[in-house]
């Protein structure tokens, strides 16, 4: 099967903002593009796998740090006021230490999606903006990845007595009338939560790759995404 280029043409790659400033000449193949896209996936996803998937990787992250739902903010604060502060730290605590803990569990996963990119995959992908890679791998997997946190972190929860804990803040802010009745599925948000924070370090190791691709040492990243 010959081997299709991606050629620089007015009104073509030339139009693409990201792209057009990437790749320079006609050397650059279908396969080439799909190669490379397959290799960032797959570093930002052990990037963010390792940088999440540790003690603190979510709790000591502001940018990923799982909060209380939000129905819940007003009854922690009530409960700060009335001195039980250490109770809703310990419920924030155990929330991020369930993400930390069921993060690993991915990386399977998101390397197996990124292998899976087909030719048509990465062809529409560099033709997005900055954080296509991500987009594109929050779209394959995101529900997949949901399925297999859920009872992760519905175990590590039982393990941490997270429910307990959950149930204490929110039976105590029932007694001020702050929670009336409502039934959140805390696994399911911090579930939720995870992959949010999943694919936000994904993203920020693919907007490294496209700013400094000779950095990563890599020669189809350099080649693709190069200047």
């Amino acid at each position: 099967m010959l081997r299709r280029h991606l050629v620089l043409r007015a009104g073509a790659w030339l139009a693409l903002p990201v792209w057009g400033q990437c790749v320079r000449a006609a050397a650059v193949t279908e396969a080439d593009a799909a190669s490379a896209i397959r290799q960032a996936l797959e570093r930002g996803a052990i990037s963010a796998v390792s940088l999440l998937g540790k003690t603190d990787g979510f709790l000591g992250n502001p940018k990923v740090r799982i909060p209380l739902p939000e129905h819940l903010e007003d009854a922690a604060n009530m409960l700060r006021r009335f001195g039980q502060s250490k109770r809703v730290d310990e419920l924030i605590t155990s929330m991020n230490r369930a993400a930390e803990q069921a993060v690993p569990e991915a990386k399977g996963v998101l390397v197996q999606a990124a292998k899976a990119v087909t030719v048509d995959d990465a062809l529409h992908i560099v033709r997005g903006g900055e954080t296509s890679v991500t987009d594109y791998f929050a779209i394959k997997t995101r529900q997949p990845l949901g399925e297999r946190f859920l009872p992760i972190v519905s175990h590590t929860t039982e393990k941490v007595a997270l429910a307990d804990k959950y149930n204490a803040v929110a039976g105590q802010a029932s007694k001020f009338g702050l929670v009336k009745g409502e039934d959140a599925d805390l696994n399911r948000y911090v579930t939720g939560k995870t992959l949010d924070g999943l694919y936000l370090m994904i993203g920020e190791e693919e907007r490294k790759i496209r700013r400094d691709p000779v950095g990563t040492g890599s020669a189809i990243l350099r080649k693709v995404f190069g200047a």
